[in-house]
């Protein structure tokens, strides 16, 4: 049975649209692909975490303090999920991705959030996909690929349905230095595929029927990116 890692977005999973029908759908899909896949899912915190990172900042707290209010959000977006799930997953997130590894046999589909100051949510599922040497990587995302340039903010940004780990480094800039980034994908997360060899597909989470494509191994609509 392939193991595939999902990193699923917070911008995706409540986003304040229609949140707990598509968290249901969402789930249900999982539910099934579970019966031919070994999942991992890790959450992010969306604006939730920013929400509260960006009051927290106002107020002088520090940066791994501001980190950890945006882990806790990561992991209440966890536990939604895994309510939804019905007892096909762990009802409490791991808080490390040698715990979430150490109870796949355990639970059909394994949910988890953030883990520690410093670690984007792509980080840990990167740091997951490796350590479960998973088949691939899904990172369900607002928009339905890598794009040349932010495509809420230029309209002539063209999405790009493959690309290298390189090209990907290098459109994400070299990292971050305040929780809460907004990035295409965490350029440490990057390198940590690329030198496990990876491949990440990135597709929009909220096309259901992409995002099945895409944990399936099958022609989805999105970007793939690994070695050519």
């Amino acid at each position: 049975m392939a193991r595939i890692v999902l990193s699923i977005g917070g911008s995706v999973l409540v986003p304040g649209d229609k949140d707990a029908e598509y968290i249901a759908d969402l789930a249900a899909l999982l539910g099934k692909l579970s019966s031919r896949h070994k999942l991992f899912v890790v959450t992010g915190g969306g604006k939730v975490a920013r929400y509260y990172i960006e009051n927290g900042r106002e107020l002088g707290m520090t940066e791994p303090q501001l980190d950890e209010l945006g882990i806790i959000a990561t992991r209440m977006n966890a536990r939604l999920l895994c309510g939804a799930l019905h007892g096909l997953s762990n009802a409490i997130p791991p808080e490390t991705v040698e715990g979430a590894a150490s109870i796949e046999s355990k639970h059909r589909i394994v949910v988890m959030g953030g883990t520690s100051p410093g670690w984007t949510t792509d980080f840990v599922a990167a740091s997951l996909a490796e350590s479960v040497k998973a088949e691939r990587l899904v990172n369900a995302t607002s928009v339905d690929g890598v794009y040349t340039a932010d495509p809420k903010k230029d309209r002539k940004a063209k999405m790009l349905s493959k690309m290298t780990y390189d090209e990907l480094i290098a459109l994400s800039g070299s990292g971050h230095r305040k929780a809460g980034p907004s990035v295409v994908f965490d350029p440490q997360a990057a390198r940590l595929v690329a030198k496990a060899g990876i491949p990440l597909l990135v597709v929009n989470g909220r096309d259901l029927e992409a995002l099945r494509s895409s944990i399936e191994g099958k022609r989805f609509h999105g970007t793939t990116v690994q070695e050519v």
